[in-house]
């Protein structure tokens, strides 16, 4: 098995700060943490649409890393690994959002659909990802992804755990649907 060594510009790899993050080495982890918080936090948003929600859930990623850590086995790239732990927080932030909103709402309180900077209504893109983030859980994830983050079919299935024309054929659904979706009213067109 070949050693890991630092890059020819001294900064370590993914995988060696996770080999050593495994070992015990905070300063690797935290190293790990401070490289890779904007990306979490990126998608983290992507996933739940609201500033507070993401902020929650890349903190709750940061501390779930110090346990995960240990089943990077450094087979993929550290980024795609860490893909699945935020999709974990991000499923089980939503879960609790929720199971909290009915709550809310069994009370007759009033849940915010959403938080003062949320983008304006008017803006397309805010309103593609509000709608995306309306599809079932797989097809959400999928186009976060590969439209959100670029990846192709073959690295969102790896993140996801899943084989590749699932992917493509959560993509293809979620098309169908978000074109429903952003349909005007009163449009009944196919």
């Amino acid at each position: 098995m070949m050693a890991m060594t630092m890059a020819d510009d001294g900064v370590a790899p993914d995988g060696l700060l996770a080999a050593r993050a495994r070992d015990g080495d905070r300063a690797a982890f935290a190293a790990l943490v401070e490289r890779h918080y904007d990306f979490i936090f990126r998608v983290a948003f992507r996933l739940t649409g609201r500033r507070d929600a993401a902020e929650d859930v890349a903190q709750d990623v940061c501390v779930r890393l110090g346990r995960a850590i240990s089943g990077y086995r450094g087979g993929a790239a550290f980024t795609t690994w860490l893909y699945a732990v935020v999709l974990n927080a991000a499923r089980d932030a939503l879960r609790r959002s929720s199971r909290e909103a009915v709550r809310a709402h069994a009370f007759g309180t009033h849940v915010a659909l959403f938080s003062a900077d949320a983008a304006e209504p008017d803006d397309p893109a805010e309103a593609l990802w509000a709608a995306v983030r309306e599809l079932p859980d797989k097809q959400r994830e999928a186009v976060t992804l590969v439209y959100g983050e670029g990846l192709s079919h073959a690295e969102a299935a790896e993140a996801l755990g899943i084989a590749e024309p699932t992917v493509s054929w959560h993509v293809h659904e979620a098309k169908k649907r978000l074109k429903a979706l952003l349909r005007p009213a009163g449009d009944e067109r196919r």
